[in-house]
């Protein structure tokens, strides 16, 4: 299979890359830094990766590189933490996804050997926050920030559908795997002094790399996969269930809360992510047959971190 694959270089955009590559599919990574891909994905050990500059969020050349190719996959989006979340930041955000999923719509549309699926990324940010309720994918959006970038994202792939192209669309939970989030958990943990971030009932939905990766997979190659479907686990866990969990995993203490206002202070609103939870259940993921190798949070932590 021939897949183009926008995000090559982040967390997630690697390892489908490198599974990609490793199960013989060719692929065109739309990139803003071919420099760096070139270091991540050297031809040596990727001969079947080409690597294409690009601009999400403006049409060019790139956009008729999609023509011939068999399915895209749209991970690309501005990291949500790291700066605070000016109103110039919060534009960026959902620019980064609403204009640049447009852009890429626009270009398959636009071909004409259209891909024939287009797999994009959104994530249960769209529920919103609550310690109480339970969402699946037939729940209603939230109205906070994150629920409006997760509406916008999704409404510019919906337009996908009006080309022919299959959609599918994952909302991603909490991504564990070596890096990402998990990484900037453990130093506390590895210094004696890990614990529950903010109350600890906050609901943590969460899914292992090598799941959401092989979600995508079968997206890109099962016809009969379309729609939205929570990527998370089927076995959410509080805060403090999953700091237990880490803390049993590397025999480590789990005893020292991180409070709210030490992650306010450094992140302003964009600490809702880690603050506030919700309780996300993969409902149609699992009745679709979606595969799970990893269940429980005992499992996934076990298998990244021993």
């Amino acid at each position: 299979m021939k897949v183009v694959v926008t995000g090559a270089t982040g967390f997630v955009g690697q390892r489908l890359v490198e599974r990609l590559q490793e199960e013989g599919h060719q692929v065109l990574a739309l990139v803003r830094s071919p420099d760096k891909a070139a270091k991540l994905f050297p031809s040596q050990k990727f001969p079947n990766v080409e690597i294409q500059g690009y601009e999400p969020q403006s049409s060019g050349d790139w956009q008729t590189a999609l023509s011939g190719w068999d399915g895209v996959v749209n991970l690309a989006g501005e990291p949500l933490v790291g700066d605070r979340w000016t109103t110039s930041r919060k534009q960026e955000i959902i620019n980064s996804r609403a204009v640049g999923t447009q852009k890429l719509v626009e270009a398959i549309a636009a071909v004409d050997e259209k891909p024939s699926v287009l797999v994009n990324a959104s994530a249960i940010g769209f529920y919103g926050t609550s310690e109480t309720a339970t969402f699946d994918e037939s729940s209603n959006p939230g109205d906070d920030f994150l629920a409006e970038v997760c509406q916008s994202w999704e409404k510019s792939a919906q337009s996908a559908t009006d080309t022919g192209t299959r959609l599918v669309i994952f909302r991603i939970g909490i991504v564990l795997g070596d890096g990402g989030a998990l990484a900037k958990m453990l130093p506390p943990f590895q210094m004696f002094a890990g614990g529950p971030i903010g109350s600890g009932k906050q609901w943590f939905s969460w899914v292992h790399l090598d799941d959401l990766v092989n979600f995508i997979l079968t997206a890109l190659t099962d016809s009969s996969k379309s729609g939205v479907y929570n990527a998370t686990a089927p076995n959410p866990v509080r805060m403090n269930g999953l700091c237990e969990s880490l803390g049993k995993v590397l025999n480590r203490p789990s005893w020292l809360p991180v409070p709210d206002i030490a992650l306010e202070l450094l992140l302003g609103e964009a600490a809702q992510l880690v603050l506030e939870g919700q309780n996300v259940r993969p409902e149609k993921t699992q009745a679709d047959g979606f595969q799970y190798k990893y269940e429980t949070i005992d499992s996934a932590l076990k298998q990244i971190l021993t």
